[in-house]
């Protein structure tokens, strides 16, 4: 049994992104901003106490987040 600082588990936990990982497409940033103002709009309407919506809009905010760095970076020219 693994004892990970909240609760107990049977089962090893599975991180969302394996180490290293990169965004695979990138948009230009115009787009990811109005993509991101969309569903923050849309997450501020869950519910706080429901686990699936809450885990739903971490996971959404994670994929958003990774999509504006990745856009920001390739406007500015990063990694080249």
């Amino acid at each position: 049994m693994i004892h990970n600082g909240i609760h107990s588990v049977d089962n090893p936990v599975e991180p969302l992104r394996e180490p290293g990982y990169v965004t695979p497409d990138v948009f230009p940033l115009d787009l990811e901003i109005g993509v991101t103002r969309r569903v923050l709009e849309e997450i501020a309407a869950c519910n706080i106490h429901s686990h699936d919506e809450m885990l739903h809009a971490a996971v959404t905010l994670d994929c958003r987040v990774r999509a504006l760095l990745a856009s920001l970076d390739a406007e500015r020219g990063a990694g080249q």
